[in-house]
């Protein structure tokens, strides 16, 4: 029982001493005045693995139907309505790559490239996204994560 009662209380000790991370939801991204996003939207590091998954996933992120990309040259069918991603990491920073995903309208007006993270994505989105955001916060950081690394 002793073993329990230690046990329980460096876990409450534990917990009172963590600092969760808290998502900041799509109403609450802050915008710089040409749209970049200083602040992680989780609080949590991306992770640029999971990020490249998501951005050649074709019923998520679905980067590569507009965007050319020669790290992912093994796919099939790169876009041609964006511009290409190369070296993208070295000519943006990780708060303007932030805010170009979560809504690239702030950056680029009249842009067709979707909104990712807003609750109300437009026009162009598929019906199963109205009125939700088509990424989870998560999903932003690590696609971030994974274009940061395309440096060159």
């Amino acid at each position: 029982m002793k073993h329990i009662t230690l046990l329980a209380a460096c876990f409450s000790a534990t917990l009172a001493s963590t600092t969760f991370a808290q998502e900041v939801t799509p109403n609450d991204v802050v915008y710089s005045e040409y749209g970049a996003v200083e602040t992680s939207l989780t609080g949590v590091a991306g992770d640029a693995e999971n990020g490249a998954l998501l951005f050649k996933n074709r019923k998520l992120g679905n980067c590569l139907a507009c965007h050319a990309n020669s790290d992912m040259s093994d796919q099939g069918f790169h876009g041609e309505v964006g511009p290409p991603l190369d070296g993208v990491g070295a000519n943006w920073s990780e708060a303007e790559l932030r805010g170009i995903l979560t809504n690239s309208k702030n950056t680029f007006d009249g842009t067709i490239m979707p909104a990712f993270y807003v609750e109300e994505a437009g026009v162009r989105t598929l019906e199963k996204f109205a009125g939700k955001s088509i990424l989870a916060a998560q999903d932003v950081e690590d696609i971030l994560a994974y274009l940061l690394t395309l440096t060159e």
